[in-house]
């Protein structure tokens, strides 16, 4: 068995990239980490601070009992998280359905199909078309306005139909000797085999609707209907909105900072789609690499 023995030199450099490495990471982290203290630090240690802390001798979780007891965080929650769990079953339903008679060489039109396909992700019909379209069908002031428009990405779909492509030919031949039409080599077959590339894109997918704010403000006048993002745009635009958001709780006003409330308001809107990663993440690498492979 060889063994390679480094250097002096090779190690070294394996240290400079390590510290390079941490550095990176600990630069990434820190904006994330000063979130989170600032949305649990006391107005009094704030204020003795210079309104800079990183290290608070006390802590107080008012600014999340603000946030959740107000009613248009909890409203705009409901509003993001049926729009990411209906939304992503459905995009993933039309985009597998799609792309796997894409798949398939010997489809009429094909090639007429994926140029059709590809050509949307160049050029598109522009914001008024979007919108004029949105409002003849009467998706205006509706959740539905917030899922059906991106109901297919063109990036995802490629990316499974290039799965799809690189899937063994013989196991779905196999399935259609036993009897099985398209539609069920596709369920009872294909999609078993699939898990990874499903993984994939219903983690896209979700990351995309849950982060959902240009339709929102574009096609939603309702504020009842507000996903999350857009609500965390006005509290960090408006300092106003944190000021009310904290007189709507009784005995919050000399607690906390307007501020503390907009960064928990950051911090709520964000872990909870943090927290799907590890549940995908072995899938996640395995799926874009084979999604990615041209066959």
């Amino acid at each position: 068995m060889n063994t390679q023995i480094k250097t002096t030199g090779d190690r070294l450099i394996d240290a400079l990239f390590y510290t390079i490495l941490t550095l990176i990471g600990l630069a990434t982290l820190f904006p994330m980490y000063y979130v989170v203290i600032m949305s649990i630090t006391p107005l009094k240690e704030t204020i003795r601070n210079g309104g800079f802390v990183l290290f608070p001798s006390e802590v107080t979780f008012s600014a999340y009992r603000a946030i959740f007891e107000s009613p248009r965080l909890p409203q705009s929650l409901k509003i993001t998280t049926l729009i990411t769990v209906l939304g992503t079953f459905l995009n993933l339903v039309f985009t597998l359905l799609l792309a796997y008679p894409l798949s398939r060489k010997q489809m009429p039109g094909r090639k007429l199909c994926l140029f059709l396909i590809v050509f949307t992700m160049v050029f598109n019909g522009g914001l008024i078309p979007n919108y004029l379209v949105v409002k003849e069908f009467g998706l205006l002031d509706s959740i539905w306005a917030l899922i059906i428009p991106s109901l297919i990405a063109t990036f995802n779909l490629l990316i499974a139909k290039t799965f799809f492509e690189n899937m063994s030919i013989e196991i779905q031949e196999a399935a259609k000797i036993d009897g099985c039409n398209d539609l069920q080599t596709l369920f009872w077959v294909v999609l078993p085999l699939s898990k990874a590339i499903i993984a994939t894109i219903g983690l896209f997918y979700a990351v995309a609707h849950w982060n959902e704010f240009f339709a929102g403000i574009m096609f939603i006048t309702n504020d009842k209907l507000y996903p999350l993002q857009v609500i965390l745009r006005d509290m960090l635009q408006q300092p106003n909105m944190s000021v009310e958001m904290m007189s709507q709780v009784q005995g919050l006003e000399a607690e906390l900072p307007p501020f503390s409330i907009r960064m928990a308001m950051v911090v709520a809107t964000t872990l909870p789609i943090l927290f799907v990663y590890p549940f995908v993440q072995k899938y996640f690498t395995k799926g874009v690499m084979l999604g990615a492979i041209k066959g």
